[in-house]
């Protein structure tokens, strides 16, 4: 049996005089409050620190009521819940029902716990995630209801179609940006994360062992994800590469950076530029081991993986490793200046697309179809096999030599 009653504590009395009204849940003989907004002083209480002022019985009953009322709810379902639970799903931020739940307030808390969990790149998603469903309902308050199966249908159009949106700029002055339809991949990519983002909801609001249900809708279920079409994009040529590689840049422009960081990729086995940003310097290194930062996450091994540092990567890993965060505030500054910097070496090259990631898909494809190298050998270089997640694995060592290997087949294609 839980029980629920208004308190006031007297050793909890503040330097002004007055004493916080707390709500007292006592459950399975262990007692928790919870913190009101309303304060009393010495002549709204009794001797024995009951309340007696009128006004604030008034405010607080109704609170009281709400507490025991959702407590009276979950009947024989009570004695599944400890204390901390009972408290959380009684408080739950005042949400009782689903129309009541914000998903762009709640996106922009999910996103800043991401960010101190150093997960910036899905804090990143959500937010675009967050900002667009505010441009689409043109409104900072939506619903969790609002998201349907049939909204999900008109959205995807929104989201295909051009559009006029207004964001801050450098400057924090709201200017006028012309943005393209997204293609099947980027449809497919948004719409992943909004689910990933009404899950989060649903998991935080919902208890489906104890039976608490406030989000009982799944639009998902019948709204099925565009499918991502194979890419046709060419890859890069050898001799595309060694283009590359003898461009010879303005001295300090985005270019240069653009081309030394692209070279250093391809020679470090598609490395990719958020990894390249973290770098620590260490004249010593004859090996770079780092955890790479997309999948580290959602990996047993931690996606973690060492690769030498060959002969012709040296002068271009020790110039920049160590560097780049005090040159970028983040990898996605760094982002964006290797992009603007890959499409005007592109142009000049005349390499149509060109973006610092087709270092990665370059290096994998000579693994694989040039230097005739196993897909499981390609795959462990490029770090996309998980060392922890088959039982096979759990006998086989790791041995970074085969990664070597792949290293030094692909660089001297380019001898």
């Amino acid at each position: 049996m839980a029980t629920v009653r208004e308190v006031v504590l007297p050793h909890h009395k503040k330097e002004d005089g007055t004493w916080n009204v707390k709500i007292r849940v006592t459950h399975k003989r262990k007692s928790s409050y919870i913190d009101t907004q309303h304060f009393i002083c010495g002549k709204q209480i009794r001797k024995d620190f009951t309340i007696k002022d009128a006004f604030v019985l008034k405010c607080i009953n109704p609170i009281v009521d709400e507490y025991r009322t959702k407590i009276s709810e979950l009947g024989t379902k009570l004695e599944l819940f400890d204390l901390p639970r009972l408290i959380k799903y009684l408080t739950n931020k005042g949400i009782k029902i689903a129309e009541e739940i914000n998903v762009i307030e709640f996106g922009i808390a999910r996103v800043e716990k991401l960010k101190n969990e150093n997960r910036n790149a899905s804090a990143a998603n959500i937010l675009t995630v967050v900002n667009s469903l505010v441009d689409y309902f043109k409104s900072d308050f939506v619903p969790i209801t609002e998201i349907r199966t049939k909204m999900l249908i008109e959205y995807e159009n929104y989201l295909r179609s051009e559009r006029k949106l207004i964001r801050l700029n450098q400057f924090k002055k709201p200017i006028e940006k012309t943005i393209k339809g997204l293609s099947d991949t980027g449809l497919h990519n948004h719409m992943r994360d909004l689910r990933i983002l009404f899950n989060n909801i649903k998991d935080f609001y919902n208890d489906e062992d104890l039976g608490v249900i406030i989000v009982k809708h799944y639009p998902f279920k019948k709204y099925k994800l565009t499918n991502v079409t194979e890419s046709t994009k060419q890859k890069l040529t050898i001799d595309q590469i060694k283009g590359i590689k003898d461009f010879e840049p303005p001295i300090g422009s985005r270019m240069e950076i653009a081309r030394d960081l692209f070279m250093l990729s391809f020679y470090l086995c598609g490395m990719n530029a958020v990894d390249l940003w973290k770098l620590e310097n260490n004249k010593s290194l004859e090996r770079v081991e780092y955890n790479r930062s997309k999948t580290k996450s959602r990996r047993k091994d931690r996606a973690f993986i060492s690769i030498k540092i060959p002969v012709i990567a040296e002068e271009l890993f020790f110039k920049y490793s160590g560097t780049l965060q005090s040159r970028y505030s983040s990898h996605l500054t760094l982002d964006r200046a290797l992009s603007i910097g890959m499409r005007s070496i592109g142009k000049i090259l005349k390499i149509p697309n060109l973006e610092f990631y087709d270092a990665r898909h370059a290096f994998g494809d000579y693994a694989r179809n040039k230097c005739r190298f196993s897909k499981d050998d390609v795959g462990l270089a490029l770090n996309h096999k998980d060392q922890s997640n088959s039982i096979t694995d759990f006998y086989v060592s790791k041995n970074w030599n085969i990664i070597d290997e792949v290293q030094e087949g692909v660089i001297a294609l380019l001898e």
